[in-house]
């Protein structure tokens, strides 16, 4: 059976060996964070103090990395999990477990994400600063809503089960570096573009990391996603895949990104690979 491959195992193994502590660091810098913009406000006018002590560090990073717009354009597309997700879609047939990890870190993810932009209500840098004095990468954003960032948050659950389902015996700090330094390169492109703030991505990466954590953990003890295994959903799993690649075509066609057509071929591969298995299976 394909769900005890040997990728599937190793996945297994890898995330018992995960450890809730991982999240700490995380969790101080999200304090950390916190207190900074309180000590500095004295507790009043938190917004205007969140945005005034990174103004400065939003411009240049925009300024500068917005030199590569088309690059930074792309790159932050890998935020939406519509576009991330089907990266990892080959694994819902050989190593489920991470997809276990995913469904749970998705409805934890929404949950926080959602709760946290409706409890700060900062305004994007759209909707704050003028718009001709940064570089704005596609549609403005101009809403209530910059923290924390969603892409950030989303890049990062991929990025962290990623990161623990294939650590290597050997050379760890080698994959841990570079694994990171890949989420923070895609989680940053949202300053590029003039999306968010700086402190949005650095606390939506930290919040990303913690709920794949805590998904990884509840997925080691629970069962409510256990059923993903089971190939009698297959159908099911083609008509949503099925979907999800209409949905891309419709962004190419809307945008024509490389990006859409790379996150593309994965989910065209995973189709015919889970229709192949399913097919053989019922002759």
């Amino acid at each position: 059976m394909l769900e005890n491959s040997a990728l599937e195992q190793k996945v297994t193994y890898n995330f018992i060996n995960v450890k809730l502590w991982f999240t700490i660091p995380f969790f101080l810098l999200l304090i950390l964070i916190y207190l900074s913009v309180i000590v500095n406000s004295d507790g009043t006018h938190f917004i205007e103090e969140y945005i005034q002590i990174q103004k400065n560090l939003f411009f240049y990073m925009n300024y500068k990395m917005s030199d590569f717009p088309n690059l930074q354009f792309n790159l932050t597309q890998l935020g939406d999990a519509l576009i991330s997700f089907p990266f990892i879609a080959l694994f819902i047939i050989y190593a489920p477990k991470l997809w276990e990890a995913l469904l749970t870190s998705s409805i934890i993810s929404i949950v926080v994400s959602a709760s946290l932009k409706k409890v700060f209500a900062v305004p994007r840098p759209a909707a704050f600063f003028d718009q001709s004095e940064f570089t704005i990468v596609g549609v403005p954003l101009t809403g209530h809503s910059s923290l924390p960032s969603g892409h950030s948050i989303c890049t990062f659950i991929v990025i962290t089960l990623i990161l623990f389902a294939f650590m290597p015996k050997k050379n760890k700090i080698v994959w841990t570096t570079f694994i990171i330094l890949l989420g923070l390169i895609i989680a940053f492109s949202r300053v590029a573009v003039g999306a968010h703030y700086p402190l949005d991505v650095i606390i939506g990466s930290a919040i990303g990391f913690i709920v794949a954590i805590i998904s990884i953990k509840l997925s080691n003890h629970l069962t409510l996603f256990a059923w993903i295994k089971n190939r009698k959903y297959y159908p099911i799993y083609i008509l949503i895949f099925t979907i999800w690649g209409i949905l891309i075509v419709k962004k190419i066609l809307q945008m024509n990104l490389p990006v859409f057509y790379i996150a593309l071929i994965p989910i065209l591969i995973t189709l015919y690979l889970m229709t192949r298995f399913y097919v053989r299976k019922n002759k």
